[in-house]
């Protein structure tokens, strides 16, 4: 999920997403695969490069990896995928962008519309709001585990657009051009950082601020979202609290 507030609300769904492991495993398999479509080599295939780094952060096993790349390029068979992205609007006016990897988009289309409807917010058509985004490399430190200022000069000289230190939320964020994620991310853990999150995300120009019932509904809508089997990522522009959130996670 990528929210504003995206590494609080990792540190709260911790335990929640470690219960899904064979999930998350299933959904980096799908866009290794779909990465592979580019070329196998991932030196010569940044997209493949991202995905393979992506999916050994979270112990993906070699195996599954290079089958999943072979079935990308070609060299396996299997049901054709491929990528769509549904937009909608959540309570308190929040825009969220869905991304799916489907072999079905007549099933998809109508479990993400059911996930929306069930959740209280509304499926919108294509363009409604993924102007109001940017692909952006992420990178997320814990901020008592790293140096603030030897981590802004790595990031600096690796080739970061932006370092953020969010002391309110616990972290360090660096932010990359999608093209040199890879590169940022190899140089900071060569350097000795390890990062809490690191992956392509979709970052909004603007945030909604949210709080109350309004802040429990649209993380319950995310999470009915995240739950749909074909989908890879949700996005979406509200900023809540450190507060707000330990409060709605008991």
């Amino acid at each position: 999920m990528s929210g504003h507030s995206k590494w609080s609300t990792i540190k709260h769904k911790k335990a929640a997403a470690d219960a899904k492991r064979g999930k998350v495993f299933t959904r980096y398999i799908r866009e290794l695969t779909i990465a592979a479509r580019g070329g196998a080599d991932p030196d010569a295939n940044p997209r493949l490069r991202a995905a393979i780094a992506a999916a050994k952060g979270v112990n993906m096993p070699k195996d599954n990896i290079e089958r999943a790349i072979l079935r990308g390029s070609g060299g396996a068979g299997g049901a054709e995928l491929e990528e769509v992205r549904y937009e909608g609007y959540g309570q308190g006016g929040v825009a969220i962008l869905v991304d799916c990897v489907t072999d079905n988009r007549n099933r998809t289309v109508s479990d993400v519309r059911s996930a929306f409807s069930k959740g209280g917010g509304n499926m919108g058509e294509s363009g409604c709001v993924s102007w109001m985004f940017h692909q952006k490399g992420l990178i997320i430190f814990d901020r008592n585990e790293v140096s603030e200022e030897e981590i802004m000069e790595a990031a600096l000289e690796a080739g970061a657009e932006d370092i953020e230190d969010k002391a309110d939320e616990g972290c360090v964020e660096i932010t990359t051009d999608p093209a040199d994620f890879v590169t940022v991310k190899e140089a900071l853990e060569a350097a000795g950082f390890t990062p809490q999150v690191a992956e392509l995300s979709w970052i909004p120009e603007n945030v909604v601020e949210i709080e109350g019932e309004t802040a429990e509904k649209v993380l319950k809508l995310i999470e009915r979202l995240e739950e749909v089997d074909d989908v890879q990522q949700v996005s979406a522009n509200y900023d809540i609290s450190e507060a707000e959130l330990a409060r709605i996670n008991g």
